[in-house]
């Protein structure tokens, strides 16, 4: 089974054909193809591939859906001081489905 590693969105993923993951908000249909060119790494068991040998290398996906993230709160506390501040954020995502890794 072969795996890639690709950056999109400023972090990692280690992704297979057929995975389902979130990454940051891509601009993109819901049910486009997109292509991740930027892969790090490809590895098919013992045979690894890094740097010079991945040129063209690129991973296709489709996109399922956007959405939200679960809201984290943001609280600043000083006691004693009558200073308390909150703050809320949902962070927004895109969930792909990988469906190719060429390289």
């Amino acid at each position: 089974m072969s795996y890639a590693v690709i950056a999109t969105g400023g972090k990692q993923y280690r992704v297979l054909t057929g995975e389902v993951l979130r990454v940051e908000k891509l601009d993109a249909e819901e049910g486009a193809n997109v292509e991740f060119n930027d892969v790090l790494l490809i590895g098919d068991g013992e045979n690894i591939k890094v740097g010079d040998a991945l040129k063209g290398a690129k991973v296709t996906a489709t996109v399922k859906k956007h959405g939200r993230a679960d809201k984290i709160r943001i609280i600043k506390f000083r006691r004693r001081k009558h200073y308390r501040r909150q703050q809320g954020h949902r962070q927004y995502y895109t969930e792909v489905e990988i469906t190719g890794i060429a390289g």
